[in-house]
């Protein structure tokens, strides 16, 4: 289950990797990536058929990239979701969101089981701040239905 502290720790974090970016300029894993850049996090790009992204090197996967990363942004369909958190484990990230979409029960119990923070089944964009208005809106009305992380 999401917590706010959980939610905190994970934002209190410096280099953190987006699994998920992507060639098409529309897919949410790129506009996770350039806000959070924008916002003063080392983002490190993922996806293993990109060499380069927005001028970055662009990392096949957690493993490969070259620093020891603090956390996670995974952007990627639920069936490739589990893998991504097998591979965190293995890289010694301890800290991963799970992006709405892309969250999966068994990805969910493998952080547990495996003392990984999950924050799951919300979106980063609402909380890192500061936040642009379309996420502050999302955000009041989750707040609003009482489906904010306490």
């Amino acid at each position: 289950m999401n917590s706010k502290k959980m939610v905190e720790d994970f934002l209190a974090q410096k280099k953190i990797a987006v699994v998920g970016v992507s060639r098409k300029k529309t897919k949410f894993g790129n506009a996770i990536y350039k806000e959070l850049k924008q916002k003063g996090y080392q983002v490190f790009p993922v996806n293993p058929h990109i060499n380069n992204y927005e001028g970055d090197t662009c990392y096949p996967d957690l493993l490969s990239i070259p620093e020891k990363i603090d956390a996670v942004v995974v952007n990627v369909p639920p069936a490739q979701t589990e893998k991504v958190v097998r591979e965190a484990k293995k890289a010694g990230i301890n800290k991963v969101w799970l992006q709405q979409g892309s969250q999966s029960d068994e990805a969910v119990k493998y952080c547990e089981e495996n003392g990984i923070d999950c924050v799951s089944n919300e979106c980063i964009l609402m909380f890192a701040q500061p936040t642009a208005f379309v996420h502050r809106v999302h955000k009041w009305i989750w707040g609003t239905l009482r489906k904010l992380p306490v």
